[in-house]
């Protein structure tokens, strides 16, 4: 067991000290967030055989990670929301006792990190010293976890300095699960094999998160749908505020009137196009705040002020393309961690759909190797040689469905660096929001666009939301369509029923119902 250091936060230590008694790491490094860190950190992956350093000519400082095939997605089906009662966590969540969850999870964590490090995180949801900011800890044994949290939240000494020494935060801790012996060599992507004996688990009384047994992002990078969807969900309805599934843009017309927008699309439906997209109308202008989550809270004017507490983006590659991204396509061509892609032999990356000619070879999302399509350039098949028609009904994909691209949005060439910053009129309070819109994928039968009548009417129209089910998630039920209230199914941190009241009592509690709110 390794020596806890010290904080000034006693609340810190405590929550360091607990993990390290239990998980007993060989040692613990507490992350400063400077890039000379991060650089190490990644490098360190490299020699270990866990991540592939690309070409830093074609895309400089950036690197591939190929996970285990049990763990490319989100795993609803182990997620759970522990409430005291049963009723608080409501019918769409997956509930657990909380007293008899964290005894299951603790006999899991026991010695968990044997033969590993211990990463402590502090990160801020958010700019720091915003308003609407929170705060976080997370314990890692995951290196992977580490660099892109560096990436997609603010990490390091100024967060710890904002904490102080009685600053509240959301205590996490996550663990892949895989204690080595001494001696044994570390796998690429170490992770609990058997979906059985991953857990990812919230406490919304206790405000704390606790994960086991995956590596991959929505699950183990705790401070994105964890914490800022499930937790702050419900410290948002405690509040007075909210936490939506929802990317932010700035559009400004030719007139140089600003309108803020905010969008609830599900996981792989389009957030990012959109919050990124390039406008055909004549003399109008899009900027990016952020592409999945917003949290909103009313201002003393009583207009929703919303901000992104993110710090970068956690895309889905395939279709993310020069025709439906190219915003995002430049985002991650430097300082960015692409998963499960395709590696080429010049070391860049590609993916399906991403309108670039595949190369003659490649290595596929498994580490094999995979060939140019016979008959269609913009394909890869598992053999040399195969016809378009052949590679389609073998089901083969050479970058999984659900690949990824960490990528810093200070990156994005259209990013509202000022909204993205939580800046307005020069004061720090998030973006006022103008318009609200729900969406998803669906494949026939719904109206393109339709605008609600009211407030009211706009939360029913949300709450009935559909789309398909898509990668993102790992499930037997992709490409079919389920109602996902708000793009928020798999998010709610409390009883979907008290999250639509909280939605109609915010018309009171703000002058929001003058928003205009498109479905």
């Amino acid at each position: 067991m390794a020596k806890t250091p010290k904080f000034a936060n006693a609340k810190v230590f405590a929550w360091v000290d607990k993990w390290n008694k239990l998980c007993t790491p060989d040692k613990i490094v507490v992350v400063k967030g400077t890039k000379e860190e991060h650089t190490a950190i990644c490098e360190m992956m490299v020699k270990n055989g866990q991540f592939i350093k690309l070409n830093d000519k074609k895309r400089p400082g950036c690197y591939l990670a190929r996970s285990h095939e049990s763990d490319v997605a989100r795993v609803e089906g182990r997620t759970f929301i522990c409430s005291k009662r049963e009723i608080d966590a409501g019918p769409t969540n997956h509930w657990m006792d909380p007293v008899e969850m964290k005894k299951k999870m603790e006999a899991a964590y026991k010695g968990c990190m044997k033969g590993r490090t211990m990463y402590v995180i502090p990160y801020a949801m958010g700019p720091i010293g915003n308003p609407i900011t929170q705060y976080g800890i997370e314990v890692t044994d995951s290196p992977y976890v580490v660099v892109n949290m560096n990436i997609m939240t603010r990490t390091g000494d100024a967060v710890l300095k904002q904490l102080g020494t009685d600053g509240e935060f959301i205590p996490c801790i996550h663990s892949v699960g895989a204690p080595l012996k001494k001696g044994q060599k570390d796998v690429a992507w170490p992770c609990a094999k058997n979906i059985e004996d991953k857990y990812i688990t919230q406490f919304p009384e206790d405000r704390q998160i606790w994960s086991f047994g995956s590596g991959y992002g929505g699950n183990a990078l705790l401070g994105k749908k964890c914490f800022a969807l499930r937790i702050a969900s419900k410290m948002a309805k405690d509040q007075g505020w909210m936490a939506e599934h929802m990317l932010i843009l700035t559009l400004t017309s030719p007139e140089k009137k600003q309108y803020h927008v905010t969008a609830a699309f599900p996981s792989a439906c389009g957030k990012t196009n959109l919050a990124m997209m390039l406008p055909k109308l004549k003399g109008w202008k899009l900027q990016t705040i952020g592409d999945d989550i917003a949290w909103l809270k009313p201002g003393e004017d009583g207009r929703l002020y919303a901000i992104n507490p993110e710090n970068g983006f956690f895309g889905v590659a395939p279709g993310t393309s020069n025709d439906s991204n190219p915003n995002a396509l430049k985002s991650c061509k430097k300082d960015t961690i692409f998963t499960n892609v395709v590696l080429t032999a010049d070391g860049d990356i590609w993916w399906e759909d991403m309108g670039v000619k595949a190369p003659k070879e490649g290595v596929d999302w498994k580490g094999n190797p995979c060939y140019i399509c016979k008959d269609d350039p913009y394909r890869m098949g598992p053999k040399p040689g195969m016809t378009k028609a052949e590679i389609k009904a073998s089901g083969y994909v050479a970058a999984h469905k659900n690949s990824r691209f960490t990528a810093p949005a200070i990156n994005c060439p259209v990013l509202d660096k000022a909204g993205f910053e939580g800046m307005y009129n020069k004061k720090p309070t998030g973006v006022p929001i103008d318009a609200i819109l729900f969406g998803g994928r669906r494949p026939s039968t719904i109206p393109l666009v339709n605008e609600a009548k009211s407030w009211t009417h706009g939360v029913f129209m949300g709450s009935a939301a559909g789309s398909e089910v898509t990668a993102a998630v790992i499930s037997d039920q992709i490409g079919q369509v389920r109602r996902d209230p708000m793009a928020m199914l798999p998010f709610f941190g409390y009883n979907v029923a008290d999250y639509f009241q909280h939605w109609l009592e915010m018309e009171r509690t703000s002058e929001a119902w003058s928003t205009s709110i498109l479905t």
